[in-house]
């Protein structure tokens, strides 16, 4: 969720790291601040720090003039100890202000250590569980910084990723990693490290990724990555797929809009070389499952949280459908903490965009203790999920740099549809069910792009809407996650409350709350259900209630529909979800809302 940056080299630091800092403003925040090497003696012993509550521009109008260095590191904070304040910002010193240390992530025994630390008369200067590592490694006696960070780590519980200087070693940066993302850019006599490859790609494209357990020492010329135990590793370089211009906004206002834009090249981009037109199947190589363990499997179980555990209800209902196994999705944060019964007959797969989702990755962690095979579906390659499962589909997004995600969500969907047909064709699929999902497929760019000429309309209809208080989504079967994807956008980026619910269950309950003033978008498709559907909107009609269809065709009950394009019925939920992306985004743009950067959200999340 936080952000770190780190550089050593010959360059001038901190014009660095506040551009690394900004690359990762999407990631959520509320604070950021700077340390460097800056020579000196006495109290500040050669370390400078800059901090502020805030965005980065605030930090940046308070570097002083004089604050040069080749060597720093830099942090953006989302709050967990402590509220954003100044003091509460990374980095953190120790109590001789030789030691400084960003960090993401939680230390769960922080309490402790700060009592035992008290107790041993060390006065804290800020709220964060943070200070505790810095002032560990300051009290440590070791005679290397490597060894000191070793030492003050053994004391930790929880989850870190960390870059440390110390006054004393100038000539490196200590990093290490356990639940939160380290990656090391190797450059020309000069290293970097961050918790992104954002901040990375406009210096290089090569990175070194750190596993769970595993630190590195950065200096100028070279790097060596090790166990927290002491152990050497081999870690080789691996090339960034995509250049500093992906992370760019371009000709777009706002990434969220760029990202939107951009959905119909993605999913081309999903599937391309993976279409298989002889055998009316896909190839999806990275699965490492071949057909007999695909056969064996009688369950599938789908774990993910927010955008993703939707994209993974629809993927359920799709593997269902086309290949007839039994599969459900779970928010990975629940499954993770009700003793949950692992089959070995089951097939998980964990669905992350960033692939460090803490809360999926416990949960692949647990699974992969008690023997259970499972599959990742993540966008970033090489990210802590696609290495701990034992195979995958890698969604080819693209960078996704606004925190609400949009691009990454149609494509998980897309990559569901081809794990479907897959498994269907090597079970009981028929070619002639496997040749029109393929023709689907490929007709979704073209569709996707038809809706997204219609945004001008979206964008009247927003404006409509945008003075409703709350809103209910609703949809049926395939719809409904639908409504409930198309409800999260709308909170995450608008702050209109809002709430999604099967059509069917409105008589139960929900229908109480319909009234003039509580406008309700209802997911209609051309499909068995359609009666069903038009039924729901007659019980809303006859309470007064606003209606705002998506469907296929205009809907006589409905004060306003948005017409988008038939596909075959497994994969209409993939378009019906476009234009209410579009429709949270102008709803978001009429109220003046920080559109990139939600209140309160962070793009990956790191810590529960």
């Amino acid at each position: 969720m936080c952000g770190i940056v780190g550089y050593i080299g010959k360059r001038d630091v901190a014009p660095l790291l506040l551009e690394g800092l900004q690359r990762l403003e999407y990631r959520g925040y509320d604070s950021a601040g700077i340390a460097i090497h800056a020579g000196g003696s006495g109290k500040t012993a050669g370390l400078k720090t800059a901090k502020a509550k805030g965005r980065v521009r605030e930090l940046e109008s308070r570097l002083p003039k004089r604050f040069a260095g080749t060597t720093g590191i830099a942090h953006t904070r989302w709050a967990t100890h402590g509220a954003p304040t100044d003091d509460n910002a990374h980095p953190h010193h120790d109590a001789e202000g030789k030691v400084a240390v960003v960090h993401n992530g939680i230390i769960d025994n922080a309490s402790d250590l700060r009592a035992r630390l008290t107790a041993d008369g060390v006065d804290f200067a800020s709220e964060t569980d943070t200070e505790v590592l810095a002032h560990l490694i300051g009290r440590s006696q070791a005679p290397t910084l490597e060894e000191k960070v070793r030492e003050a780590l053994r004391h930790i519980e929880g989850t870190y990723g960390i870059a440390v200087l110390h006054a004393d070693f100038t000539d490196r940066i200590v990093v290490a990693r356990n639940g939160s993302p380290v990656v090391l850019g190797i450059g020309e006599h000069e290293m970097f490290v961050s918790s992104d490859v954002a901040a990375l790609v406009s210096h290089t494209r090569q990175v070194v990724t750190l596993d769970d357990g595993e630190m590195a020492t950065l200096k100028a010329d070279d790097y060596r990555t090790y166990t927290t135990e002491g152990s050497r590793t081999t870690s080789a370089p691996e090339t960034v797929e995509y250049a500093a211009e992906s992370y760019d906004m371009g000709a777009h206002d706002t990434y969220m809009h760029k990202e939107i834009s951009e959905q119909a090249e993605a999913v081309d981009r999903a599937l391309r070389g993976r279409i298989d037109e002889r055998f009316s199947t896909v190839h999806l190589g990275g699965l490492n499952l071949d057909a007999r363990e695909a056969r064996g499997v009688r369950r599938v179980k789908i774990l993910g949280c927010g955008t993703s555990y939707h994209a993974g209800q629809i993927g359920a209902q799709m593997i269902e459908e086309l290949a007839r196994i039994p599969s459900d999705a779970e928010p990975a944060s629940e499954f993770r903490y009700r003793n949950p019964v692992v089959d070995p007959d089951t097939l998980y797969v964990a669905v992350s965009q960033s692939g460090e989702t803490y809360d999926v990755l416990a949960a692949v962690q647990e699974l992969k203790r008690k023997g259970a095979r499972v599959l990742g579906l993540v966008n970033v390659v090489g990210s802590a999920i696609a290495r701990e499962t034992d195979g995958g589909i890698y969604v080819h997004a693209g960078p996704e740099v606004c925190v609400v995600s949009t691009k990454c969500f149609t494509n998980m969907v897309v990559s569901f549809a081809l794990l479907a047909l897959h498994l269907g064709r090597i079970r009981d699929l028929s070619v002639a069910d496997g040749k029109r999902i393929i023709e689907g497929l490929h007709r979704l760019p073209g569709q996707i792009d038809e809706i997204l000429k219609g945004e001008d309309e979206i964008k009247k209809l927003a404006v409509k809407y945008a003075d409703a208080k709350s809103m209910m989504f609703i949809g049926r079967v395939r719809g409904y996650p639908v409504a409930r994807e198309a409800s999260l956008k709308l909170k995450e980026v608008s702050y209109i409350h809002a709430e999604a619910y099967p059509a069917s269950e409105l008589k139960h309950g929900p229908l109480a709350l319909i009234e003039p003033a509580m406008p309700t978008v209802a997911i209609v498709p051309d499909d068995d259900l359609l009666e069903k559907n038009r039924a729901a909107l007659e019980e809303i009609k006859a309470r007064s209630g606003r209606i705002l269809a998506v469907a296929h065709q205009e809907q006589e009950k409905a004060d306003h529909t948005i017409v988008v394009p038939k596909n075959e019925p497994e994969l209409d939920p993939i378009l019906m979800g476009i234009p209410l992306q579009l429709l949270a985004y102008h709803t978001a743009l009429a109220l003046g809302r920080d559109i990139d950067k939600p209140r309160n959200l962070a793009k990956s999340v790191t810590v529960e």
